[in-house]
């Protein structure tokens, strides 16, 4: 029996049993949903990191948005109040549009 032991797609238990599959799964209390969608999170940008061709990079990234809609939820922010934060911090630290790959700094 395989052993998986991390955060799943709400409908994911009906299609294991939909396969005739057995399984155990319990629901998460917030502090630990939190961490689960952390884990979760790293598992999907790993996925991403992967991802081949411009589907598999369009599914990864909606993996990885419905994990921050769901951090979201579990903190108690709404998706404006992220997005300012990450205005905020483009105008004080910039984006990625310029595509700058920094290579090493000199120490003083």
């Amino acid at each position: 029996m395989p052993v998986y032991n991390k955060l799943v797609r709400d409908k994911i238990l009906d299609i294991i049993q939909a396969k005739g599959l057995s399984y155990h799964a319990r629901a998460l209390e917030s502090n630990e949903l939190l961490n689960a969608i952390k884990a979760k999170m790293i598992e999907e940008a790993s996925e991403f990191h992967d991802a081949k061709d411009r589907q598999a990079n369009m599914e990864e990234l909606a993996d990885i948005l419905e994990l921050i809609h769901a951090a979201i939820r579990v903190l108690g922010v709404s998706y404006e109040e992220l997005d300012a934060t990450r205005e905020y911090k483009k105008i004080i630290r910039g984006g990625f549009e310029n595509g700058v790959y920094l290579i090493d700094v000199e120490d003083q």
